[in-house]
């Protein structure tokens, strides 16, 4: 922690690219680890298979059967460690926030810079006539959610598997990535694609892992800490940078 702190205090352009392991102390469980989502099965058909672009235009009605169940947790709340990414973004320390969620807790505490590879579970939008619909809209709805104005089928905007990310999201991700001097990797096992492949712009000076698991970019990183993200993150001390502030 005493050389976390060090790196951070020195850094001047931040970068945090976080995944799944970031909200698990938000109650929302992760996917790839031991009891994990993608280690279980329904029906004989794997989540991954569930969550293809291929099941949902085949199954929409099994899709959403899932969806509603397993990926929608809006009383999940920003834990300590979405506090702090906020905090570091109000003191000029953190430039950029890249997360493989759709949970969309970043937004919920207060962080602004934020680029969603995956999209998020708040933002829905007809397949149609793309009127844009609230989650608490689709929360309603039950089997397939319609649009109230064409009656076309109302899709979440996340990145189904077979699906390509983002453009915008992903462009501004390697943007920030590329440019910074400290770039801090959590709750991600980097199996992902192409998000994972968003690391290989970085050409900064000081490279963080915090995992519980080895990661692809263990033996790159300058430091690598098997820990809690909540307590790591929350134990870290924020002093502004006032170069930083008001991007």
């Amino acid at each position: 922690m005493k050389t976390l702190q060090e790196i951070m205090d020195r850094s001047k352009r931040l970068v945090f690219f976080g995944g799944a392991g970031v909200s698990t102390a938000s109650g929302i469980p992760d996917f790839r680890g031991e009891n994990g989502l993608y280690r279980q099965k329904y029906g004989g058909l794997t989540p991954e298979m569930m969550l293809s672009q291929s099941f949902f235009y085949l199954h929409p009605d099994l899709f959403f059967e899932f969806y509603r169940e397993h990926m929608l947790h809006p009383d999940a709340q920003p834990n300590a460690a979405h506090r702090k990414l906020a905090e570091l973004e109000r003191a000029g320390k953190l430039t950029g926030l890249v997360t493989q969620n759709i949970d969309g807790l970043h937004r919920k505490a207060g962080n602004r810079l934020v680029y969603e590879l995956h999209g998020s579970v708040y933002e829905n939008y007809c397949m149609d006539c793309r009127r844009p619909y609230s989650l608490e809209w689709l929360m309603k709805t039950s089997g397939v959610p319609r649009c109230e104005d064409c009656g076309a089928v109302v899709k979440p905007y996340v990145t189904l598997y077979g699906e390509a990310p983002d453009h915008y999201a992903m462009t501004g991700a390697c943007r920030e990535i590329s440019g910074c001097d400290t770039l801090i990797v959590a709750g991600t096992s980097l199996e992902v694609e192409p998000a994972a492949s968003c690391l290989e712009y970085f050409r900064g000076k000081e490279l963080v892992v915090i995992n519980r698991e080895e990661t692809p970019a263990d033996a790159r990183a300058t430091l690598v800490l098997r820990g809690d993200i909540e307590e790591v993150m929350d134990a870290l001390i924020v002093r502004e940078n006032p170069a930083g502030r008001g991007r």
